[in-house]
C-alpha cells in the first residue's frame, strides 16, 4: 500500500512537492485555503484584464528544468527578456536599460570605468555564488552546528561579505549614486531593503546578468501554476480547495490528523505544510517559541502595496519590468520598511502584463501591475488612506509620462498588506515571511522538519531556503529529502 502524503497549502512549494512525491509514488493530497492554488503566485481577472497578482519575475529558470527532469515535466515555454528590466530616474531624461551585453550596459552610465568596475563587481558575485549555493542553500541542515560546520567550508575570502549590507559592498564597487541604486535593486527580491539585506546576496547579481537572467513566460506567471495543476491532475494529486487547516490531533510525536474549519478530519501517514512555517507553528500547533509575542521579536519583511489597473490605451514607452525611482533613495528606501509618509513622492515597480501576452487586456488596452514597498502592519495598521496612496502612484507615472492615466483607467483593484494578511495568513501582512537577516537563515530560519512531531515537514515561506520562487522550488527538493528519510525510517 502506498504511503499517504497530506499537503497543506497549494502555493508554488506545495504544488512542487507534491509533484515530486508523486512522482516517488507517494499518494498525495493537497488542501488549499482559497479557491485557487498558487498562493501569492496567483491571478486576478476583472473587467475583461488579466493580472498576475504576486511574483511577476521569473529568473532562475535551471531550478525548474530541474524539477522538469525530476517530475517529467514538459518544458515551460519562456522568453528571455532584453532588457532585462528599466529604471526610471527622477530628473533623467531617458531611462536606463539593463541589458546583459555590458557595452550596452556600460554606454548608459556615466560613471568613469563602469564596464570594469561592473566586470570585477560580477566577478566576486559569481564567486560568492559558486561558493555558497550547493553548500548552503541547497541543502538540509540537521543542527545549528552542522550548518555552522558547513559554513567553515566555505572559501574565507568571503567572511567579511557576512558582516556588510548590500549597499555597503556596491559601494565598494561603483562611485556613482545612479550606479549604486540600479544595481541594489534586486536586493528588494527578498523583501527588504539594500540597507538591511546581507551582501552575501549580491550573488543575485550574478544570477542576473551572468548565470540565467529573467523571462517571460506565455500567458503570464500564473500559467506555471495551470501547467503544473494539469501535471498533478495527470498524476492522480487529490486537491482540495476552500479548506483551511485550524488544528491537529496527534498520538506521541506523530500527528494522526489534520482538522479543517468546518471540522473535517484528513489523515495521512506524514504531513508538509505549506502555509507560512513559523505562523503555522503558533496558530495551529500552538508552539509557545511561535506565540504572537515572539514572533513579534522577530525580523519580518516589509508588506507589499500592489495595485492592479486597466487602462482603455497602450503604453509603448515602457517595458515588461519598470522600476520608478525618485531623487531621494538614501533617504527614502532605508525609511520605508518602517514609516511611509504621503508626502514623499512613491518609488514603485510596474509590470506590464500585456507586454508581450496581448491576451492578458482587450485589443488597444493594457494590463499593468504595480508594487510598492511599504511598512508592514507592525508599523502601519491602517489602511485608511489606501485610495489616496493609489492616487499618488498614478499621479507619478502620469506626471513622468506626460499622460493622463486616470482619464484612461478601465479597472482597478488595490491589495494592501491587510489584504495578504487576510488572504494568505501572511504575519502582520509581511509580504515575503520571516526575512533574511543573519540570525534568520540556514539552520537559524525555522527548520523545514517540526521540532516536536517527526511526521510534519515544512515547505515554503519561512523556512528554508529563503523567500521567493526558485527558492520554493529549491525548497521542495529539500523537504521531498524529509519526507523520503522519513519514510525509510520506519
Amino acid at each position: 500500500m502506498n504511503k499517504s502524503v497530506v499537503i497543506i497549502g497549494g502555493g508554488i512549494g506545495g504544488i512542487a512537492t507534491a509533484l515530486r512525491l508523486a512522482t516517488r509514488g507517494y499518494k498525495v493530497t493537497l488542501l488549499e485555503k482559497n479557491e485557487t492554488l498558487g498562493g501569492r503566485l496567483n491571478q486576478i481577472k476583472k473587467d475583461g484584464f488579466t493580472f498576475d497578482t504576486g511574483p511577476s519575475f521569473f529568473s532562475m529558470s535551471y531550478e525548474f528544468d530541474e524539477l522538469a527532469n525530476d517530475c517529467k515535466l514538459t518544458p515551460f515555454r519562456l522568453l528571455p527578456l532584453d532588457p532585462l528590466y528599466t529604471v526610471h530616474l527622477r530628473g533623467h531624461q531617458k531611462p536606463i536599460y539593463l541589458h546583459k551585453n555590458r557595452r550596452l550596459l556600460a554606454e548608459q552610465f556615466s560613471e568613469k570605468d563602469f564596464e570594469k568596475k561592473f566586470d570585477r563587481y560580477l566577478k566576486k558575485c559569481s564567486s560568492l555564488y559558486n561558493d555558497t549555493v550547493d553548500k548552503v542553500v541547497k541543502k538540509n541542515f540537521d543542527s545549528i552546528i552542522h550548518y555552522l560546520a558547513t559554513l567553515a567550508t566555505v572559501n574565507p575570502v568571503h567572511l567579511p561579505i557576512l558582516y556588510r549590507s548590500f549597499w555597503d559592498q556596491i559601494t565598494r564597487y561603483f562611485d556613482s549614486d545612479e550606479a549604486r541604486q540600479i544595481l541594489s535593486l534586486v536586493a528588494f527580491f527578498l523583501g527588504r531593503t539594500p540597507f538591511d539585506t546581507s551582501a552575501v546576496y549580491t550573488l543575485l547579481s550574478y544570477v542576473e546578468f551572468e548565470h540565467d537572467g529573467y523571462y517571460n513566460v506565455d500567458g503570464g506567471m500564473y500559467s506555471v501554476v495551470q501547467k503544473l495543476q494539469q501535471e498533478m491532475e495527470q498524476r492522480g494529486i487529490i486537491v482540495v480547495r476552500n479548506t483551511e487547516i485550524v488544528d491537529v490531533e496527534s498520538n506521541n510525536k506523530t500527528i494522526t490528523s489534520v482538522i479543517d474549519r468546518n471540522r473535517q478530519r484528513w489523515n495521512a501517514d506524514c504531513f508538509v505544510v505549506n502555509a507560512d512555517a513559523a505562523v503555522f507553528r503558533g496558530t495551529v500547533l500552538k508552539k509557545k517559541n511561535y506565540s504572537e509575542e515572539k514572533l513579534l521579536k522577530k525580523e519580518w519583511t516589509m508588506g507589499y502595496f500592489t495595485l492592479y489597473v486597466g487602462i482603455d490605451r497602450k503604453l509603448p514607452m515602457l517595458d515588461h519590468h519598470n522600476y520608478f525611482l525618485g531623487s531621494n533613495y538614501a533617504h527614502y528606501v532605508p525609511a520605508v520598511s518602517k514609516n511611509l509618509a504621503l508626502s514623499e513622492k512613491p518609488y514603485y515597480y510596474l509590470n506590464i502584463l500585456s507586454k508581450y501576452n496581448t491576451t492578458c487586456a482587450p485589443d488597444g488596452c493594457e494590463s499593468l501591475f504595480f508594487v510598492c514597498p511599504v511598512p508592514n502592519l507592525i508599523y502601519k495598521p491602517s489602511w485608511e488612506d489606501r485610495e489616496e496612496f493609489a492616487n499618488s502612484i498614478i499621479n507619478d507615472l502620469s506626471e513622468r509620462l506626460g499622460i493622463p492615466l486616470e482619464q484612461h483607467i478601465v479597472s482597478k483593484t488595490i491589495y494592501t498588506p491587510l489584504e495578504w494578511q487576510e488572504r494568505f495568513n501572511l504575519f502582520k501582512g509581511s509580504g515575503l515571511g520571516l526575512a533574511h537577516s543573519l540570525t534568520q537563515i540556514g539552520a537559524f530560519r525555522p527548520s523545514n522538519i517540526d521540532e516536536d512531531f517527526k511526521n510534519v515537514c515544512y515547505v515554503g515561506a519561512s523556512t528554508v531556503p529563503g523567500a521567493g520562487i526558485p527558492m520554493a522550488i529549491i525548497s521542495s527538493k529539500l523537504v521531498t529529502e524529509r519526507v523520503v528519510a522519513y519514510f525509510k525510517r520506519l
